[in-house]
């Protein structure tokens, strides 16, 4: 009887152990890394950040390692998958840089600080190569595109309406990014969507079965995004990444790499 009741405790203790083993990850708050370390909210994406086997890219992630090593700050990297997660993340304080698909437009600009252009980019219209395609800009009138929840694609979509004078529909996601709109376009889930043009290419190339040759928008700066309030990392970042710029061969090593297009 005695084994018997050493066995029930031992079991007792062991569901009590395993019910706090159980509690979900998300139940831990996430906390900003403190000290010299800035945390980096990154996309994934083929121009930002990804992975493949155990390698991981991205022209803004090779960049920023680039920037870690000029400047001796070390950078932690936060994966993201929505723009809008980056942003709120950057909101609260979790994050101190964004890198992100997040193009610099009056509205934005009243609500965040930005680098110094990173690279150049534009937005472009994803539609299946094998259907009647639209042609212009003005054939998207009474349409429906799909944009990234919290992107300026949905603020753009809203002013390009304006100047064909006609309506354009937009439908936001915030489950899928740019990448993934691409592969619904493909896959016929969607009609169409508005992504920025490097991954567009991109994912033409990978898929071989969407068009991106009709432009939304004009050459727009990429830039990474920053609090308000956030001013003096703001001005270290672009004195180090015109640093890098200016003397290292990397960064010219990176520019042939990603954009050979």
């Amino acid at each position: 009887m005695a084994f018997y009741v050493l066995l029930l405790a031992v079991v007792i203790a062991c569901m009590v152990a395993l019910s706090y083993c159980d509690k979900p990850v998300g139940a831990v708050a996430a906390t900003h890394s403190g000290g010299d370390t800035l945390d980096i909210a990154i996309e994934y994406s083929p121009m930002t950040y990804y992975t493949y086997d155990d390698t991981l890219g991205g022209f803004n992630y090779d960049m920023l390692r680039l920037v870690s090593r000029e400047s001796g700050r070390p950078m932690k990297f936060h994966p993201i998958v929505t723009l809008e997660k980056g942003l709120d993340g950057l909101d609260t304080g979790l994050y101190d840089v964004l890198v992100a698909q997040f193009p610099i437009t009056a509205s934005s600009r009243a609500h965040y600080l930005f680098t110094d252009s990173i690279y150049i980019d534009r937005q472009v219209l994803v539609q299946r190569a094998d259907t009647r395609r639209v042609k212009s800009q003005l054939q998207l009138a009474h349409d429906t595109v799909h944009v990234v929840r919290g992107s300026s694609m949905e603020e753009r979509i809203a002013s390009l309406g304006r100047e064909i004078g006609d309506t354009i529909y937009v439908i936001t996601e915030d489950t899928y990014g740019p990448e993934q709109l691409a592969m619904l376009v493909s896959t016929g889930e969607i009609k169409m969507a508005v992504i920025n043009e490097f991954i567009a290419r991109h994912m033409a190339e990978k898929l071989g079965d969407i068009d991106c040759s009709v432009s939304i928008s004009l050459s727009q700066f990429q830039s990474w995004t920053l609090r308000h309030d956030n001013v003096a990392l703001r001005d270290s970042l672009n004195a180090w990444v015109g640093r890098v710029k200016q003397h290292s061969a990397e960064y010219s090593a990176l520019r042939q790499r990603y954009f050979k297009h």
